[in-house]
């Protein structure tokens, strides 16, 4: 069943876009500052697809978002000012100070499972978590993000495999953005699209235009209610573009300018507001006021992150598993 877009959802949408980008620039520029310790990843390029996909889950369903889904975090409830405060590593960070970027940012009480940076590791944990559901007969969804380098890994395919045999309610979300790290798709598979594999596990394979809200939100929907019905699992592809490097320090040299400027006419958040001025539902005005919104949050969640204390050491083995 697909849930109508109404105009407040778009409109809902449209902050949650902004806001992902907003803090994904704050991180960055927090970075420059050497306020963040160890690397950092942005998104830009995958609002569409982290804020549609998030949207689109029930508030039971449980979800595992990567290193590009700040969209998906905020959609899910994590707030501005925690996560600022897990960039900074303070200790009212989600990860309560262990880490200083999106590793480590689970929370089962929002139903986050936390990002395991070895990709694409999440993958059979929300299946596992999928099976638990379909065997306690609960009507609950959950969804696996991973990347196009991440579908060229065993656990994914193993993933995929226990999904479509037990028939679990799991949606698998391939963000394919072209490049893992500083290599092409082309260089990792002979297949144009990896939806196609889908039909090896005898699942439905879709591919989406993953900077195009509307189109996301109705693709995933459609397959969160079907897994939620008892249609077992769906895998989704979302063509998207990385806009900037792997991490803060890869300068992109092999990515071929072309490429980004086509990508970069695509930009999901310029389309969407081209589409709302469409609608009646953004002016500048409107726009302005949004942004502004967004920066005094912003402000608001750094002033709070800097002002928290680091985790003390002797805290260091509460909550870490081994």
């Amino acid at each position: 069943m697909h849930m109508e877009l109404t105009a407040d959802k778009l409109i809902e949408a449209h902050y949650w876009m902004r806001l992902t980008r907003a803090l994904d620039d704050r991180g960055t520029f927090l970075h420059k500052q050497s306020k963040i310790v160890g690397g950092y990843f942005s998104q830009i390029g995958h609002e569409a697809l982290s804020v549609a996909a998030g949207m689109a889950l029930g508030p039971d369903d449980v979800c595992a978002p990567m290193h590009r889904d700040l969209g998906t975090y905020l959609v899910r409830g994590l707030t501005p000012r925690r996560i600022v405060a897990q960039f900074l590593g303070r200790s009212t960070g989600v990860s309560r100070g262990r880490d200083a970027n999106l590793h480590g940012m689970g929370d089962l009480s929002l139903g986050l499972i936390g990002f395991i940076s070895h990709l694409p590791a999440s993958t059979p944990v929300t299946v596992g978590v999928a099976h638990a559901f379909k065997l306690k007969g609960e009507p609950r969804v959950a969804m696996a993000f991973f990347g196009d380098g991440s579908a060229s890994q065993g656990v994914a395919h193993e993933a995929l495999n226990w999904a479509s045999v037990f028939q679990v309610p799991v949606v698998f979300i391939c963000e394919n953005n072209q490049y893992a790290y500083s290599t092409p798709l082309a260089r990792q598979m002979r297949i144009e699209h990896i939806a196609e594999r889908a039909a090896g596990y005898s699942m439905p394979g879709q591919i989406v235009d993953g900077n195009d809200f509307e189109a996301v939100y109705a693709v995933v929907h459609a397959a969160v209610e079907r897994a939620r019905d008892g249609g077992g699992p769906t895998l989704i592809e979302g063509k998207t573009m990385r806009m900037r490097g792997h991490a803060i320090h890869d300068n992109m040299a092999y990515v071929p300018n072309e490429l980004l400027q086509t990508w970069a006419e695509r930009d999901p958040i310029m389309r969407f507001e081209a589409t709302l001025r469409e609608q009646g539902l953004l002016d500048d005005a409107r726009l302005a006021e949004i942004l502004a919104r967004i920066e005094a949050e912003l402000d608001d969640a750094q002033a709070f992150a800097e002002a928290s204390p680091y985790p003390d050491g002797a805290e260091v083995r509460e909550g870490v598993y081994a």
